[in-house]
Protein backbone atom coordinates (compact mmCIF):
# COMPACT_ATOMS: atom_id res chain seq x y z
CA UNK A 1 0.00 0.00 0.00
CA UNK A 2 1.04 3.34 -0.99
CA UNK A 3 1.96 5.23 2.39
CA UNK A 4 3.49 8.48 3.59
CA UNK A 5 6.81 8.03 4.69
CA UNK A 6 8.27 7.97 7.57
CA UNK A 7 11.05 9.98 7.74
CA UNK A 8 9.26 13.42 8.05
CA UNK A 9 9.13 14.50 11.79
CA UNK A 10 5.80 15.87 13.64
CA UNK A 11 5.86 18.93 14.77
CA UNK A 12 8.44 18.69 18.32
CA UNK A 13 11.16 18.69 15.22
CA UNK A 14 9.75 21.56 13.13
CA UNK A 15 10.67 23.73 15.99
CA UNK A 16 13.89 22.03 16.91
CA UNK A 17 15.29 21.79 13.17
CA UNK A 18 13.77 25.19 12.60
CA UNK A 19 16.03 26.87 14.85
CA UNK A 20 18.51 24.70 13.90
CA UNK A 21 19.19 25.27 10.63
CA UNK A 22 17.61 29.01 10.88
CA UNK A 23 20.62 29.36 13.15
CA UNK A 24 22.52 27.89 10.13
CA UNK A 25 21.57 29.91 7.41
CA UNK A 26 22.10 32.75 9.64
CA UNK A 27 25.89 32.07 10.00
CA UNK A 28 26.25 30.70 6.79
CA UNK A 29 27.19 26.91 7.58
CA UNK A 30 26.65 24.71 5.13
CA UNK A 31 24.84 21.92 6.88
CA UNK A 32 21.75 19.48 5.77
CA UNK A 33 21.54 17.01 8.41
CA UNK A 34 17.88 16.20 6.51
CA UNK A 35 20.17 14.99 3.24
CA UNK A 36 18.90 11.38 2.06
CA UNK A 37 21.13 8.40 2.91
CA UNK A 38 23.94 8.21 0.29
CA UNK A 39 24.17 12.00 -0.02
CA UNK A 40 26.63 13.40 1.85
CA UNK A 41 26.89 16.78 -0.03
CA UNK A 42 24.33 19.89 1.27
CA UNK A 43 22.03 21.43 -1.13
CA UNK A 44 23.90 24.35 -1.42
CA UNK A 45 27.18 23.19 -3.24
CA UNK A 46 25.65 22.27 -6.40
CA UNK A 47 26.60 26.46 -6.94
CA UNK A 48 30.11 27.62 -5.52
CA UNK A 49 30.39 29.33 -2.25
CA UNK A 50 30.65 33.19 -3.98
CA UNK A 51 28.07 32.02 -5.95
CA UNK A 52 25.47 30.39 -2.72
CA UNK A 53 25.87 33.72 -1.00
CA UNK A 54 24.81 35.59 -4.19
CA UNK A 55 21.64 33.37 -3.29
CA UNK A 56 21.28 34.45 0.09
CA UNK A 57 21.46 38.14 -0.90
CA UNK A 58 19.24 37.67 -3.45
CA UNK A 59 16.64 36.40 -1.00
CA UNK A 60 17.26 38.63 1.77
CA UNK A 61 16.33 41.68 -1.07
CA UNK A 62 13.16 40.18 -1.89
CA UNK A 63 11.69 39.41 0.77
CA UNK A 64 12.84 42.92 2.22
CA UNK A 65 10.85 44.24 -0.61
CA UNK A 66 8.15 41.71 -0.20
CA UNK A 67 7.80 43.27 3.71
CA UNK A 68 7.51 46.76 2.10
CA UNK A 69 4.71 45.92 0.16
CA UNK A 70 2.38 44.09 2.51
CA UNK A 71 -0.15 45.78 3.99
CA UNK A 72 -1.89 46.66 7.53
CA UNK A 73 -4.51 43.72 6.45
CA UNK A 74 -1.90 41.08 6.08
CA UNK A 75 -2.55 40.66 2.68
CA UNK A 76 0.74 40.73 -0.06
CA UNK A 77 -0.59 42.76 -3.53
CA UNK A 78 -2.43 40.41 -6.16
CA UNK A 79 -5.99 40.62 -8.09
CA UNK A 80 -8.47 39.98 -5.44
CA UNK A 81 -8.60 36.48 -6.70
CA UNK A 82 -5.65 34.81 -6.21
CA UNK A 83 -6.26 35.80 -2.65
CA UNK A 84 -5.51 34.21 0.24
CA UNK A 85 -3.33 31.97 -2.22
CA UNK A 86 -0.33 34.78 -2.62
CA UNK A 87 -0.15 35.84 0.86
CA UNK A 88 0.45 31.88 1.76
CA UNK A 89 2.75 31.77 -1.35
CA UNK A 90 4.76 35.33 0.40
CA UNK A 91 4.22 33.99 3.77
CA UNK A 92 6.03 30.50 2.84
CA UNK A 93 8.97 32.36 1.25
CA UNK A 94 9.60 34.65 4.48
CA UNK A 95 9.35 30.85 6.77
CA UNK A 96 11.61 29.37 3.66
CA UNK A 97 14.52 31.63 5.12
CA UNK A 98 13.91 30.52 8.78
CA UNK A 99 11.48 33.73 9.76
CA UNK A 100 9.43 32.45 11.88
CA UNK A 101 5.44 34.16 13.30
CA UNK A 102 5.76 36.61 16.13
CA UNK A 103 10.06 36.82 16.18
CA UNK A 104 12.41 38.78 14.28
CA UNK A 105 12.26 41.55 12.36
CA UNK A 106 8.77 39.82 9.98
CA UNK A 107 7.44 37.87 12.77
CA UNK A 108 4.66 40.61 12.97
CA UNK A 109 4.10 40.37 9.33
CA UNK A 110 3.79 36.94 9.33
CA UNK A 111 1.40 36.70 11.97
CA UNK A 112 -0.94 39.45 10.21
CA UNK A 113 -0.47 37.40 7.14
CA UNK A 114 -1.91 34.25 9.05
CA UNK A 115 -4.92 36.11 10.62
CA UNK A 116 -5.56 37.34 7.22
CA UNK A 117 -5.98 33.47 5.37
CA UNK A 118 -7.65 32.26 8.22
CA UNK A 119 -10.17 35.27 8.12
CA UNK A 120 -11.16 34.15 4.28
CA UNK A 121 -12.38 30.71 5.32
CA UNK A 122 -15.88 30.08 4.31
CA UNK A 123 -18.46 28.51 6.39
CA UNK A 124 -18.00 25.12 4.69
CA UNK A 125 -14.32 25.08 5.26
CA UNK A 126 -12.95 26.46 1.67
CA UNK A 127 -10.50 29.26 1.70
CA UNK A 128 -11.30 31.74 -0.99
CA UNK A 129 -11.50 36.03 -0.92
CA UNK A 130 -13.94 36.50 -3.20
CA UNK A 131 -17.16 33.96 -3.27
CA UNK A 132 -16.71 31.64 -6.19
CA UNK A 133 -19.27 30.93 -8.65
CA UNK A 134 -19.97 27.10 -10.25
CA UNK A 135 -19.56 28.24 -13.43
CA UNK A 136 -16.00 28.72 -14.53
CA UNK A 137 -14.76 31.67 -15.76
CA UNK A 138 -10.91 32.23 -16.71
CA UNK A 139 -8.75 34.07 -13.66
CA UNK A 140 -11.73 34.51 -11.42
CA UNK A 141 -12.69 32.62 -8.21
CA UNK A 142 -13.98 29.76 -9.88
CA UNK A 143 -11.14 28.78 -11.25
CA UNK A 144 -8.25 30.17 -8.38
CA UNK A 145 -10.80 28.96 -5.34
CA UNK A 146 -9.12 25.67 -5.13
CA UNK A 147 -5.94 27.17 -5.55
CA UNK A 148 -6.04 28.93 -3.24
CA UNK A 149 -7.56 26.54 -0.89
CA UNK A 150 -4.42 24.13 -1.17
CA UNK A 151 -1.78 27.02 -0.49
CA UNK A 152 -3.85 28.96 2.08
CA UNK A 153 -3.94 24.38 3.76
CA UNK A 154 0.08 24.20 2.94
CA UNK A 155 0.76 27.38 4.82
CA UNK A 156 -1.20 26.82 7.45
CA UNK A 157 0.11 23.21 7.89
CA UNK A 158 3.57 24.63 7.96
CA UNK A 159 3.57 27.39 10.55
CA UNK A 160 1.04 24.73 12.84
CA UNK A 161 3.47 24.25 15.82
CA UNK A 162 4.95 27.74 15.48
CA UNK A 163 2.33 29.53 16.80
CA UNK A 164 0.97 29.91 19.90
CA UNK A 165 -2.50 30.84 22.01
CA UNK A 166 -5.43 31.75 20.31
CA UNK A 167 -3.89 32.10 17.31
CA UNK A 168 -2.71 28.34 17.38
CA UNK A 169 -6.03 27.21 18.27
CA UNK A 170 -7.32 29.45 15.02
CA UNK A 171 -5.11 27.73 12.95
CA UNK A 172 -5.89 23.95 14.12
CA UNK A 173 -9.29 24.38 13.57
CA UNK A 174 -8.97 26.46 9.81
CA UNK A 175 -7.07 23.12 8.92
CA UNK A 176 -9.50 20.54 10.17
CA UNK A 177 -12.10 22.59 8.52
CA UNK A 178 -9.96 22.72 5.34
CA UNK A 179 -9.36 19.37 4.99
CA UNK A 180 -12.95 18.06 5.67
CA UNK A 181 -13.46 20.33 2.57
CA UNK A 182 -10.69 18.61 0.45
CA UNK A 183 -11.53 15.04 0.90
CA UNK A 184 -14.83 15.85 -0.04
CA UNK A 185 -14.29 17.39 -2.90
CA UNK A 186 -12.07 14.69 -3.98
CA UNK A 187 -14.50 12.16 -3.74
CA UNK A 188 -17.32 14.30 -5.93
CA UNK A 189 -18.23 12.03 -8.99
CA UNK A 190 -16.00 12.49 -11.95
CA UNK A 191 -15.39 10.45 -14.85
CA UNK A 192 -13.10 7.22 -14.14
CA UNK A 193 -9.77 8.20 -15.44
CA UNK A 194 -9.98 11.34 -12.96
CA UNK A 195 -11.00 9.80 -9.99
CA UNK A 196 -8.54 11.01 -7.16
CA UNK A 197 -7.80 14.28 -8.77
CA UNK A 198 -8.85 17.77 -8.17
CA UNK A 199 -9.37 20.78 -10.49
CA UNK A 200 -11.40 24.11 -10.18
CA UNK A 201 -14.80 24.47 -8.66
CA UNK A 202 -17.42 24.02 -11.06
CA UNK A 203 -20.79 21.56 -11.39
CA UNK A 204 -19.96 18.12 -12.30
CA UNK A 205 -19.76 16.14 -14.51
CA UNK A 206 -18.13 18.13 -16.98
CA UNK A 207 -17.55 17.71 -20.63
CA UNK A 208 -13.76 18.17 -20.21
CA UNK A 209 -11.30 16.82 -17.74
CA UNK A 210 -12.38 17.00 -13.74
CA UNK A 211 -9.05 16.78 -12.51
CA UNK A 212 -5.82 18.21 -13.49
CA UNK A 213 -1.59 17.83 -12.61
CA UNK A 214 -1.78 21.56 -11.45
CA UNK A 215 -4.49 21.38 -8.38
CA UNK A 216 -3.68 18.11 -7.30
CA UNK A 217 -0.13 18.53 -6.69
CA UNK A 218 -1.15 21.49 -4.06
CA UNK A 219 -3.46 19.43 -2.77
CA UNK A 220 -1.00 17.11 -1.81
CA UNK A 221 1.21 19.46 -0.86
CA UNK A 222 -1.07 20.65 1.55
CA UNK A 223 -2.46 16.74 2.79
CA UNK A 224 1.48 16.07 3.49
CA UNK A 225 1.76 19.36 5.25
CA UNK A 226 -1.36 18.35 7.13
CA UNK A 227 -0.08 14.67 7.72
CA UNK A 228 3.26 16.05 8.95
CA UNK A 229 1.66 18.02 11.69
CA UNK A 230 -0.01 15.08 12.69
CA UNK A 231 -3.74 15.80 11.05
CA UNK A 232 -5.88 12.91 10.50
CA UNK A 233 -5.12 12.56 6.66
CA UNK A 234 -6.59 9.08 5.07
CA UNK A 235 -3.87 7.10 3.51
CA UNK A 236 -7.32 6.57 0.95
CA UNK A 237 -7.09 9.88 -0.61
CA UNK A 238 -3.18 9.62 -0.77
CA UNK A 239 -3.78 6.32 -2.33
CA UNK A 240 -6.27 7.48 -4.72
CA UNK A 241 -4.63 11.05 -5.30
CA UNK A 242 -1.55 8.72 -6.55
CA UNK A 243 -2.65 6.49 -8.87
CA UNK A 244 -4.65 9.56 -10.27
CA UNK A 245 -0.62 11.13 -10.93
CA UNK A 246 0.99 7.99 -12.39
CA UNK A 247 -2.11 7.61 -14.92
CA UNK A 248 -0.62 11.57 -16.50
CA UNK A 249 2.84 9.77 -17.01
CA UNK A 250 4.02 9.80 -21.18
CA UNK A 251 6.10 6.64 -21.09
CA UNK A 252 6.90 7.40 -24.49
CA UNK A 253 7.91 11.16 -23.72
CA UNK A 254 9.31 10.34 -20.62
CA UNK A 255 7.31 13.16 -18.72
CA UNK A 256 4.02 14.26 -16.98
CA UNK A 257 0.87 15.68 -18.56
CA UNK A 258 -0.99 18.17 -17.55
CA UNK A 259 -4.75 16.59 -18.03
CA UNK A 260 -5.61 12.50 -19.08
CA UNK A 261 -6.02 13.80 -22.83
CA UNK A 262 -4.21 11.30 -24.97
CA UNK A 263 -1.03 12.97 -24.13
CA UNK A 264 -1.00 15.84 -26.18
CA UNK A 265 2.18 17.57 -26.85
CA UNK A 266 1.42 20.85 -26.11
CA UNK A 267 0.64 19.71 -22.60
CA UNK A 268 3.77 18.42 -21.56
CA UNK A 269 5.07 21.52 -19.53
CA UNK A 270 8.59 21.42 -17.11
CA UNK A 271 5.85 22.57 -14.28
CA UNK A 272 3.53 19.72 -14.41
CA UNK A 273 6.69 17.10 -14.77
CA UNK A 274 8.16 18.97 -12.02
CA UNK A 275 4.76 19.02 -10.19
CA UNK A 276 4.48 14.74 -11.04
CA UNK A 277 7.80 14.27 -9.45
CA UNK A 278 6.74 16.20 -6.49
CA UNK A 279 3.77 14.13 -6.24
CA UNK A 280 5.50 11.18 -5.97
CA UNK A 281 7.52 12.40 -3.22
CA UNK A 282 4.91 13.71 -1.50
CA UNK A 283 3.64 10.02 -1.22
CA UNK A 284 6.78 8.76 -0.13
CA UNK A 285 7.57 7.79 -3.76
CA UNK A 286 11.28 9.28 -3.62
CA UNK A 287 13.02 7.20 -6.37
CA UNK A 288 10.83 5.38 -8.44
CA UNK A 289 12.15 4.51 -12.29
CA UNK A 290 9.27 7.36 -12.72
CA UNK A 291 10.49 9.81 -11.24
CA UNK A 292 14.08 9.79 -12.53
CA UNK A 293 12.88 9.57 -16.32
CA UNK A 294 10.87 12.62 -15.35
CA UNK A 295 13.96 14.55 -14.14
CA UNK A 296 16.24 12.84 -17.07
CA UNK A 297 13.08 14.91 -18.98
CA UNK A 298 13.71 18.25 -17.20
CA UNK A 299 17.93 18.32 -17.56
CA UNK A 300 17.16 17.98 -21.00
CA UNK A 301 14.69 20.91 -21.10
CA UNK A 302 16.58 23.31 -18.53
CA UNK A 303 16.30 27.07 -17.59
CA UNK A 304 18.23 28.65 -20.04
CA UNK A 305 17.18 32.82 -20.29
CA UNK A 306 14.25 34.34 -18.74
CA UNK A 307 10.56 33.52 -20.18
CA UNK A 308 12.18 30.70 -22.27
CA UNK A 309 9.19 27.95 -22.56
CA UNK A 310 9.54 24.26 -23.92
CA UNK A 311 8.90 24.24 -27.29
CA UNK A 312 5.35 24.04 -28.54
CA UNK A 313 4.02 23.92 -24.43
CA UNK A 314 0.96 25.04 -23.79
CA UNK A 315 1.41 27.51 -21.01
CA UNK A 316 4.84 26.54 -19.74
CA UNK A 317 4.40 29.11 -17.22
CA UNK A 318 8.37 30.78 -16.17
CA UNK A 319 8.08 31.28 -12.49
CA UNK A 320 5.28 28.23 -11.80
CA UNK A 321 7.95 26.01 -13.74
CA UNK A 322 10.76 27.30 -11.85
CA UNK A 323 9.08 26.53 -8.28
CA UNK A 324 7.61 23.33 -9.34
CA UNK A 325 10.66 22.10 -10.80
CA UNK A 326 13.42 23.11 -8.21
CA UNK A 327 11.28 21.42 -5.42
CA UNK A 328 11.09 18.66 -7.41
CA UNK A 329 14.73 18.30 -8.08
CA UNK A 330 15.46 18.53 -4.30
CA UNK A 331 13.65 15.87 -3.79
CA UNK A 332 16.27 13.90 -6.69
CA UNK A 333 18.83 15.25 -5.17
CA UNK A 334 22.10 14.12 -6.55
CA UNK A 335 23.11 14.63 -10.49
CA UNK A 336 19.72 15.82 -10.96
CA UNK A 337 19.94 18.31 -8.73
CA UNK A 338 23.74 19.48 -9.58
CA UNK A 339 22.98 20.11 -12.74
CA UNK A 340 19.38 21.76 -12.41
CA UNK A 341 19.81 24.28 -10.00
CA UNK A 342 23.01 26.30 -10.87
CA UNK A 343 21.28 27.25 -14.40
CA UNK A 344 18.20 28.11 -12.43
CA UNK A 345 20.16 30.20 -9.83
CA UNK A 346 21.79 31.78 -12.97
CA UNK A 347 18.41 32.76 -14.75
CA UNK A 348 17.23 34.07 -11.50
CA UNK A 349 19.67 36.46 -10.34
CA UNK A 350 20.01 37.70 -13.62
CA UNK A 351 16.61 38.96 -13.79
CA UNK A 352 16.03 40.14 -9.98
CA UNK A 353 15.39 43.93 -10.61
CA UNK A 354 17.76 46.08 -8.31
CA UNK A 355 14.88 46.67 -5.68
CA UNK A 356 14.91 42.63 -4.98
CA UNK A 357 11.50 42.22 -6.92
CA UNK A 358 10.61 39.53 -9.66
CA UNK A 359 8.97 40.89 -13.14
CA UNK A 360 4.75 39.61 -13.48
CA UNK A 361 4.62 35.96 -14.75
CA UNK A 362 4.80 36.65 -18.83
CA UNK A 363 3.52 33.74 -19.98
CA UNK A 364 -0.56 33.32 -20.10
CA UNK A 365 -1.63 36.24 -18.82
CA UNK A 366 -0.69 35.48 -15.62
CA UNK A 367 0.82 39.33 -14.85
CA UNK A 368 -2.75 39.88 -13.73
CA UNK A 369 -1.67 38.67 -10.11
CA UNK A 370 1.19 40.84 -10.02
CA UNK A 371 5.13 40.81 -8.82
CA UNK A 372 4.31 39.60 -5.18
CA UNK A 373 3.75 36.13 -6.47
CA UNK A 374 6.33 35.78 -8.51
CA UNK A 375 8.87 37.29 -6.30
CA UNK A 376 7.48 34.64 -4.00
CA UNK A 377 7.86 31.92 -6.17
CA UNK A 378 11.44 32.33 -7.03
CA UNK A 379 12.46 33.00 -3.11
CA UNK A 380 10.69 29.56 -2.82
CA UNK A 381 12.65 28.58 -6.15
CA UNK A 382 16.48 29.54 -4.60
CA UNK A 383 15.69 28.05 -0.86
CA UNK A 384 15.22 24.46 -0.79
CA UNK A 385 18.71 23.83 0.28
CA UNK A 386 17.91 25.34 3.27
CA UNK A 387 15.15 22.36 3.82
CA UNK A 388 13.09 24.94 6.50
CA UNK A 389 9.92 24.25 5.42
CA UNK A 390 8.92 20.89 6.56
CA UNK A 391 6.90 19.60 3.84
CA UNK A 392 9.75 19.65 1.42
CA UNK A 393 12.36 18.04 3.63
CA UNK A 394 14.17 14.60 1.95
Amino acid sequence: MLHFSTRYHPCFWVYFLSGVLALAAQTETKINPLAKPGDSKPLSSAVSPEQWQRVEKAVDRALSWLAARQTSEGTFPTYSSAQPAVTSLCTMAFLSRGHQPGAGTYGQGINKAIDFVLSCQRSDGLFSFKEPSLKHVDREASHAAVYNHAMSGLMLGEVYGQVNGTRAKNVKTGIERALKFSLELQLRPKKKRDTGGWRYLRTLPSPTAESDLSVTGWQLMFLRSAKNAEFNVPETAITAATEYVRKLWDTEGGAFNYVHDDFRADRVTRGMTGAGILCLSMAGQHDTIMARSAGTWLLAHPFKTFNDPVPNAHEDRFFYGAYYCSQAMAQLGGRYWEEFFPKLVAVLLENQASDGSWPPEPHSGDAIFGNAYTTALAVLSLTPPYQLLPVYQR
